[in-house]
């Protein structure tokens, strides 16, 4: 199996902790997202929409990250990540159907704080904007461009905490039953979304859960000390990354918490 990714990418993270849980061999293809080589032809081949991550497996393309792990966990019967019963079931597919309007919540939250600091301390203004126009996405183009202008004070960010409020109070009321989301057990509603928290974790943002949700709290300290996230997360994080991810979150902190206690 092939796996093009980036490790700084949740999406990819997904995957990535997937692979870990299963024990399964695969090889690292990693795109640089900052020079644009998900944009290369031959890469625009295999995802036309030009993210990550992609997985290649004896001639199959699969794109959607969700998939992908639903995908992995049926390729061997060691350490099964999916309950079996069909309510458990059907309640992982919800929380990974759920995982594409959160990863839009997440890159919102990430554009208008951490990626926004770097591309205004990096990069001119046409430089950007010529950046954003590469997208093939039109609708995208547009969110990328307008959290850019605006930051925080972007409306795709107040729809963003919108999301992450219901996610949070879904994964509270999971997590009053069980330390886990997925039927008890570590699985894939709980890989779903470390990357996520994790993200947010990482940005300084944890008062978005922290005082409201403190299971969460727990849930996620939990998940960072598996072996599986510090094999696809933790240990692929450079520390310079992880203290500009830090300071650019704190410093968005305040107007981000104006937002929240209005909601």
């Amino acid at each position: 199996m092939k796996l093009y990714h980036n490790n700084n990418s949740v999406c990819s993270q997904k995957v990535r902790v997937t692979l870990a849980e299963k024990q399964l061999q695969w090889e690292s293809v990693h795109l640089e997202l900052a020079k644009g080589e998900q944009y290369e032809p031959d890469y625009l081949l295999l995802n036309p929409e030009g993210v990550v991550p992609t997985l290649v497996d004896d001639g199959l393309v699969l794109r959607e990250s969700s998939v992908i792990a639903e995908y992995l966990d049926q390729l061997s019967a060691a350490n099964p990540l999916a309950p079996t019963a069909p309510q458990a079931l059907a309640a992982v597919h919800l929380w990974l159907i759920r995982t594409i309007d959160i990863h839009a919540a997440i890159n919102s939250v990430t554009f208008a704080t951490l990626m926004r600091q770097k591309q205004l301390q990096d990069s001119t203004p046409e430089e950007v904007r010529a950046r954003i126009a590469k997208f093939p996405n039109p609708q995208i183009r547009s969110k990328r461009l307008d959290l850019y202008s605006n930051g925080v004070k972007s409306p795709y960010v107040a729809g963003a905490l919108f999301t992450l409020l219901r996610m949070f109070e879904d994964m509270a009321r999971n997590l009053e039953k069980s330390d886990w989301l997925t039927d008890g057990r570590y699985g894939l509603s709980d890989i779903a979304l470390i990357a996520y928290v994790d993200r947010l974790d990482r940005l300084g943002l944890s008062g978005l859960w922290s005082e409201r949700y403190p299971a969460i709290e727990t849930w996620l300290r939990a998940s960072q000390a598996r072996p599986s996230y510090q094999t696809a997360i933790g240990s692929l994080i450079p520390p310079q990354l992880a203290q500009q991810t830090q300071q650019a979150g704190q410093a968005a902190w305040p107007e981000i918490k104006e937002i929240w206690k209005s909601m």
